[in-house]
């Protein structure tokens, strides 16, 4: 839900106008449309370089879950680590783009660590493929932009732990 939703539900449920300050973070959202449609359109458009470096990155720094008995052992699971890791880039570009972490937590991550253990899969490994697309993602970005998209893997991260 972005902040408009928020603060007209929050104020509509106390029968009440927007106060100052909620217009004041409304404002600031609007101004900051354009930045976080851009990077939104940078990582995009830049998908399958960030997932590919990631996965790239994760599979160097984690060389088990690639070998015999790994959970990307094989050229299918190594697809399938790769679609979870597009996966998560998606999320990011959601919350990217609603300024909030609410769709990365109600599209993505509710149930994700159950899921994982059920699969035997390492949420240590999950999480180190997160932190692999920030840095691919933040690489490409400005300093400003790439804190803005850096917050919300450092949310997702957080959340699958």
């Amino acid at each position: 839900m972005s902040i408009v939703t928020k603060s007209i539900v929050n104020a509509d449920a106390e029968a009440r106008y927007l106060s100052p300050g909620e217009l004041d973070r409304i404002k600031s959202f609007v101004t900051g449309g354009e930045r976080r449609l851009r990077i939104a359109q940078a990582l995009t458009e830049n998908r399958e370089r960030i997932v590919k470096q990631a996965g790239d990155q994760l599979f160097q720094k984690r060389p088990d879950v690639v070998s015999p008995g790994g959970n990307a052992y094989g050229q299918e699971m190594t697809a399938t680590c790769l679609r979870d890791l597009d996966y998560y880039l998606r999320l990011v570009t959601y919350g990217v783009v609603a300024g909030d972490v609410t769709p990365i937590e109600e599209i993505g991550v509710v149930g994700v660590r159950e899921m994982y253990k059920s699969l035997g899969t390492p949420i240590e490994a999950v999480a180190e493929g997160v932190r692999g697309l920030k840095n691919v993602a933040t690489s490409l970005l400005s300093g400003e932009d790439a804190a803005e998209a850096g917050a919300y893997f450092d949310y997702l991260v957080g959340a699958i732990q």
